[in-house]
């Protein structure tokens, strides 16, 4: 478990890596080496983890790939869970958001039930929808969704003056801290990232859209990065879908190193 951000900035030096991987195992794209269903996927899962875990700081198992199958496909979850290192961060890529007791019950089952150190959280009804995830103590993260990096965001995010996503930054600090809140900021509008990081200096941004969406890693280390580099870019397909074949572990550890060594450079130009 990673306390706060002190201990996060310590994990990211210790590794020279701020990358995230995200675990978003389609069962049309994982090799046939793996098996099929949900047996194949979590199999898929666990060597991914194997074979990167000591280059990246954390995972995040997006979890609609494991609940579409069920009390199955949720066992799958948590045994992966389980098999992630303690030293890396468990990112449960959920995007709940509810009012009160509803909330405080999601963060129960993925805070408790399930191990996840950090959940992404939808803020849009509000302060009571994200409150619940910040009053589970050290090491459990909130990670507030502000500006995201699919298309669609256009249709909501940026309207309003200020535009919404810059409400969301500037509301949303109020309800945590930069020790168990981070926003959750797309790289692919790195004038809007500048901005994000210009409103919100000290927390750690989650950063979704390098790679297959379009974004850059030296886009986002120049409008991102913070003292305590303030960053964790998560890659996902370009991750884990390295390979179609059974040389699918290899070929991901080969595309997290390639990220990894980006990163260590950019640790050591910016120390």
């Amino acid at each position: 478990m990673i306390q706060n951000r002190q201990r996060l900035y310590e994990a990211i030096l210790a590794k020279q890596s701020f990358l995230c991987i995200g675990l978003d195992p389609d069962v049309n794209q994982i090799p046939a080496s793996c098996g099929t269903g949900v047996g194949g996927m979590e199999r898929f899962c666990k060597e991914i983890v194997d074979a990167t875990h000591d280059v990246t700081v954390a995972y995040k198992p997006n979890l609609a790939f494991f609940e579409q199958y069920g009390a199955a496909g949720w066992a799958a979850l948590e045994r992966i869970v389980a098999h992630i290192p303690n030293e890396c961060m468990v990112i449960a890529d959920a995007k709940r958001g509810d009012i009160g007791n509803t909330a405080s019950r999601y963060a129960q089952a993925l805070f408790e039930g399930l191990g996840a150190d950090a959940i992404t959280v939808t803020p849009y009804m509000g302060e009571d929808c994200v409150r619940p995830f910040t009053a589970f103590g050290a090491g459990r993260w909130n990670i507030v969704l502000a500006l995201t990096s699919n298309v669609g965001a256009q249709d909501f995010e940026f309207h309003g003056d200020p535009p919404l996503y810059e409400r969301v930054l500037e509301k949303a600090q109020a309800w945590g801290t930069p020790d168990n809140m981070m926003f959750v900021v797309g790289a692919t509008r790195p004038h809007h990232l500048a901005r994000a990081r210009a409103l919100a200096p000290e927390h750690f941004f989650l950063v979704p859209g390098v790679g297959a969406q379009g974004g850059t890693l030296e886009d986002v280390v120049k409008a991102g990065w913070n003292p305590q580099c303030g960053l964790l870019v998560n890659s996902s397909r370009g991750i884990l879908y390295a390979s179609p074949d059974s040389d699918f572990a290899e070929k991901a550890r080969f595309a997290a190193l390639e990220l990894q060594n980006s990163m260590a450079r950019c640790l050591k130009a910016t120390a």
